[in-house]
């Protein structure tokens, strides 16, 4: 025989404001308690340098011209397709370029007590949180584009491959201050394991 917990009541519900008033039968399937350790994606959220825009923009503009210049050949050739995949590309181009706006603003991370969370994408929305205890490399890399404008992307590798992150677009300075902060933390955190 197990002990059945005592259903909340209303002085549960003024000392734990987490806590569910019943709204039915006790084996109805209810909402999932809140938890404390739940990753809150509010509050203040730290963007990337504007001129991370002009990066976004030049690599579309790349990506616009091979995807139009796949089409060239099948075009030479006079196949039916050549055309109406010139055009498909050329849209598809042109919309890559319009969203850049929009994904650069969508980029933000923020530093917590115990990690780094980090998200960006418009349709596809990611949230990434990594544990500074868990950073094994903490590396600043610099593309052409980027490196004209003096910017720089921070990337995180972690033991699981699934969790490497990178914050693109961020001022040199920046980048170069958080990679410090995030290696002392890093440090400190490995050492309380």
């Amino acid at each position: 025989m197990s002990a059945v917990p005592p259903e909340p009541g209303p002085a549960d519900a003024v000392q734990n404001p987490d806590a569910v008033a019943p709204s039915g039968p006790a084996d109805a399937p209810g909402p999932a308690p809140a938890s404390s350790n739940r990753l809150t994606v509010d509050g203040e959220w730290r963007g990337v340098s504007p001129k991370y825009l002009g990066v976004e923009i030049v690599s579309s503009i790349i990506g616009l011209v091979v995807l139009c210049g796949i089409t060239v050949p099948f075009i030479l050739l006079g196949t039916w397709f050549g055309w109406p995949a010139l055009v498909l590309a050329f849209v598809i181009g042109v919309v890559t370029i319009a969203l850049a706006p929009r994904r650069v603003r969508s980029i933000g991370y923020r530093l917590r007590s115990d990690d780094l969370v980090f998200k960006r994408g418009i349709m596809f929305h990611r949230v990434v949180s990594v544990p500074y205890g868990r950073m094994q490399l903490i590396d600043i890399t610099r593309g052409p584009v980027s490196r004209a404008l003096g910017l720089a992307d921070l990337k995180f590798v972690t033991a699981a491959a699934s969790t490497g992150v990178s914050i693109p677009g961020l001022v040199d300075a920046e980048a170069t201050r958080l990679r410090d902060e995030l290696v002392s933390l890093a440090e400190s955190r490995r050492v309380g394991l």
